[in-house]
């Protein structure tokens, strides 16, 4: 019964845990690694072929987005999550994938000039749909046997639509451990989406600390900060460009234009058009209105069943060809265009930004975090000029920010959800924070009588005994990003064809020289 850290250990991004028990080998998410990276993460340490199943947390990327790499690399396991997360990796993946193939063009058209290696995607569009697949769906508070020894369940975190913290319970060897994994724990009072639900056992608990070391301010009237917002920038005759996140933040923002419409909040501009320019944010959107029972907080479900969307209102338009895209900037009349991807450094919102940044007439607003080193970031920093597209575009544009949008709980939410255990666990450990938060969060806690650490990427950890039986180190990242080569993906084919080799050991003869023969009638065809 080990656990063994991998991803988001003292960073944010690439949250991956791996869990060897009764037999069975385990990943609790399988995050892609997202923006500054600092120290260097440890790989799966056995082949991906080997790998039995996916405990997933929620969607984001950080989280699901090396799900399709796995299978790349041969995994063929279940994945289980609950059925909101199932629909929106569904789409996620397949953007994710869209990304890293456009990437790859765009760089291997650019090397080509100058004799550069080509280079491959992490995975195809071929590996996203495989992955979707493999996906098991189950219902909050659903207790499911796993494999003999292992049962799970997933709890409701108030983070996003369908996002879960995992309680597990293994029995080895006569002994029974339950494990719980955080996941990311959601802000109270978040429109739509319930408040997170308490555990009230656990002997270990995997919790994240983003917010580890400082607590949100007041959270203000949203819609009528949104309503004047509105109402400032329509009144100029400009646009409002909001660069949000497709998925939980457009829905919000959909949700609290519904509000200011029916209510009348904004004066002299009846029927104002909202375009979302951004076909994930229109197909996740869909996802939200089928995934509403079960999933919506006491609010949102009143007015479904009262018979309406809370995402639809007279005005709405949805663009999800380029062309259609492109028309929303020889539209003259103000509007308000939200557009992914929230930090501005993809993505359609590039393109509203080159049209409106310059107009003074017009208002960029920000609603979600802006990583340091992003577009956003330097806009919302004050830029007097940016580059777009290889073009000097001067910041005339009035800038502001929705402050206190945050889908994570602050240090006190943090808190609230650590207390709610019944009796403080064996021990805690502390991920999924930056370097700094996570030691001082670890800290914090050690002082009010928990036994935390922050593990590095490596800690193999004996449940059974709960000491650490390897130490993970801090390897401080490479400052050059790794590019990965279609030579790179030959190596990793040639380690799964050796794991599928040793699966076989025992199978008959006759198999056995069928695959021979296939094995080297493939190396006459290359050994040339």
């Amino acid at each position: 019964m080990k656990l063994t850290f991998l991803g988001a250990t003292h960073e944010v991004t690439g949250s991956c845990f791996y869990l060897e028990a009764c037999g069975r080998h385990i990943l609790i998410d399988c995050g892609m690694e997202q923006g500054r990276d600092t120290f260097e993460n440890q790989d799966i340490p056995i082949p991906a072929t080997q790998v039995d199943a996916v405990l997933l947390t929620h969607a984001h990327i950080d989280h699901s987005g090396n799900l399709p790499l796995l299978y790349n690399r041969g995994f063929r396991g279940e994945i289980h999550a609950t059925g909101a997360t199932c629909s929106l990796c569904d789409i996620m993946l397949r953007d994710s994938a869209h990304i890293q193939m456009a990437e790859a063009e765009w760089r291997n058209r650019k090397g080509k000039r100058s004799g550069e290696k080509a280079y491959a995607p992490v995975y195809s569009m071929e590996d996203a749909l495989a992955t979707a697949h493999l996906f098991v769906p189950h219902d909050y508070n659903e207790r499911f046997k796993l494999y003999d020894g292992i049962e799970v369940r997933f709890t409701d975190v108030g983070h996003l639509l369908g996002s879960a913290s995992i309680e597990i319970w293994v029995t080895e060897n006569g002994i029974t451990k339950k494990i719980v994994f955080s996941g990311d724990i959601g802000n109270v009072n978040q429109p739509l989406i319930n408040d997170p639900a308490y555990i009230g056992e656990a002997d270990y608990v995997i919790m994240e600390s983003t917010y580890g070391d400082r607590n949100h301010d007041p959270a203000p009237d949203y819609v009528s900060e949104l309503a004047n917002i509105i109402q400032d920038t329509l009144d100029r005759g400009g646009n409002l460009v909001v660069p949000s996140f497709a998925i939980g933040r457009t829905q919000v923002l959909l949700y609290f234009i519904r509000i200011i419409k029916e209510k009348g909040l904004v004066k002299g501009h009846d029927n104002f058009k909202v375009y979302v320019d951004s076909p994930l944010a229109v197909e996740a959107t869909s996802i939200y209105e089928k995934n509403m029972s079960g999933y919506f907080d006491e609010e949102a479900m009143k007015l479904i069943e009262a018979g309406i969307n809370p995402f639809v209102f007279k005005g709405l338009r949805t663009a999800i060809t380029s062309e259609e895209s492109k028309a929303i900037n020889f539209d003259d009349e103000p509007k308000i265009i939200i557009s992914a991807a929230g930090m501005c450094d993809a993505g359609r919102i590039r393109h509203h930004l080159k049209h409106n940044l310059w107009r003074e007439d017009s208002t960029i607003l920000f609603v979600g975090y802006q990583s340091e080193g992003s577009l956003g970031r330097l806009i919302l920093d004050g830029a007097s000029e940016v580059k777009l597209f290889g073009e000097t575009i001067s910041v005339k544009a009035k800038v502001c920010r929705l402050q206190g949008m945050s889908g994570h709980a602050d240090k006190d939410g943090l808190l609230r959800w650590l207390k709610a255990f019944d009796k403080k666990p064996e021990r805690v450990f502390v991920v999924h924070g930056d370097d700094r938060v996570c030691e001082e969060f670890t800290q914090y806690i050690n002082e009010l009588g928990y036994n935390a650490v922050a593990p590095y990427s490596g800690t193999v950890v004996d449940l059974s005994r709960n000491i650490v039986a390897v130490e993970g180190k801090p390897v401080p990242a490479e400052r050059k990003k790794k590019v990965t080569t279609a030579y790179d993906r030959l190596v990793e084919a040639g380690k799964r064809l050796m794991a599928v080799i040793q699966r076989n050991r025992g199978a008959a003869n006759k198999d056995l020289a069928k695959f021979i023969d296939q094995i080297n009638a493939l190396c006459d065809k290359w050994d040339r």
